[in-house]
């Protein structure tokens, strides 16, 4: 059901009984964007304002822009420059529904903030329905005087410091139109209040010009950046952060299995590395793997004399926790990092200024 809305919201399905729904779908969109627009004139009267810096990255349409790993390269940077910084995220499909924002496996985490926790090490993250909550908990437990709100776009009960929007190149708003009959969450007006725009996926999509026109329309005053998801090596899925070369691969035959939002660009980004892609295996976002998916997986690989399985950082954890001991060092995390392609000094800056308001 999940992916036929999801096909109805991007119009991949066009036949006549789709188009009868895509109407009703349209009237429920109305009503969502009426009820998200009175939200945030709600909320924006007296707003959760924690004593510390808060930044805030999120997207406006449904997952898939790139925004976690620039929590991740933001947070990093930050850390570096001696900032105590926590991440806040809801910990979307996580299993365990009771509070415990200082959750340590990726069950009751969920797989995004387990993956930052993973490559992170010491910088806390804490998983909660409630930001405030949790940024408090930060504030008293980890003395953070800077927290990142992890797909914090849709927090309008929180005061933010600063407010940064990715946006996917090459799909920036979909159809135009809110959920459920296209993927965007909230209205393009509301884009007015951003204050960095961080255009993702660049490298697949390299006129950014007419994107970046319209957002220059609609938020004059916002700066913007363009991005891309550089790979920076494989590592076996049971060792962690050991390192291999991101040519290792190179000309040799593998399969692809990943539950993540936009598995093309997943795909992409291995041929990018001269690699041979025998098999892909693509699963909803955020699936929880079964020992059975894994085995059909090794099964038709092996019928392909393929003997390698690549996944990414996100899927990484999931599938560990029902992959079998034979099976561990047929697979291979690729390694991904954030890269802002030009004016990177620009956006190092306009985060350090935060702190001399």
């Amino acid at each position: 059901m999940q992916k036929y809305l999801y096909d109805l919201a991007t119009d991949k399905n066009k036949n006549f009984f789709a188009g009868v729904i895509k109407v009703f779908l349209f009237l429920l969109s109305l009503l969502y964007g009426l009820i998200v627009l009175l939200l945030i004139f709600i909320y924006r009267f007296k707003p959760c304002r924690l004593k510390c810096r808060v930044i805030s990255v999120g997207n406006i349409t449904l997952g898939g822009t790139g925004k976690t790993a620039l929590v991740e390269f933001i947070a990093g940077y930050l850390k570096n420059k001696g900032q105590k910084v926590a991440i806040l995220s809801r910990g979307y499909k996580r299993k365990v529904t009771s509070h415990k924002p200082q959750a340590t496996s990726h069950e009751a985490m969920g797989d995004e903030p387990y993956m930052l926790k993973t490559q992170l090490k010491d910088i806390p993250v804490l998983v909660d329905s409630c930001r405030c909550r949790s940024g408090w908990l930060a504030i008293n437990n980890y003395a953070a005087d800077t927290v990142i709100l992890d797909d914090g776009f849709q927090q309008w009960k929180i005061k933010k410091d600063l407010e940064i929007v990715t946006i996917d190149a090459a799909n920036p708003f979909g159809n135009r139109r809110m959920l459920p009959r296209g993927i965007l969450r909230q209205p393009v007006s509301t884009l007015k209040k951003v204050d960095v725009f961080v255009l993702t996926k660049t490298d697949l999509h390299k006129d950014t010009e007419p994107l970046r026109s319209f957002l220059q329309r609609i938020n004059p005053a916002a700066l913007i950046f363009e991005s891309r998801h550089k790979p920076v090596g494989f590592y076996r899925i049971r060792e962690g952060q050991a390192q291999l070369g991101a040519d290792i691969f190179k000309g040799k035959k593998v399969a692809l299995v990943c539950a993540i939002a936009d598995p093309g660009y997943f795909e992409s980004t291995v041929k990018s590395l001269s690699i041979d892609i025998g098999l892909s295996f693509s699963f909803p976002d955020h699936y929880l793997y079964c020992r059975k998916d894994l085995e059909d997986v090794f099964k038709k690989s092996a019928q392909q004399n393929i003997e390698t399985i690549l996944t990414t950082q996100k899927d990484a954890a999931k599938i560990i926790s029902v992959l079998p001991d034979d099976d561990q060092a047929k697979v291979f995390v690729l390694r991904v990092k954030l890269e802002i392609i030009k004016d990177e000094q620009i956006f190092y800056h306009r985060l350090l200024k935060l702190y001399s308001l």
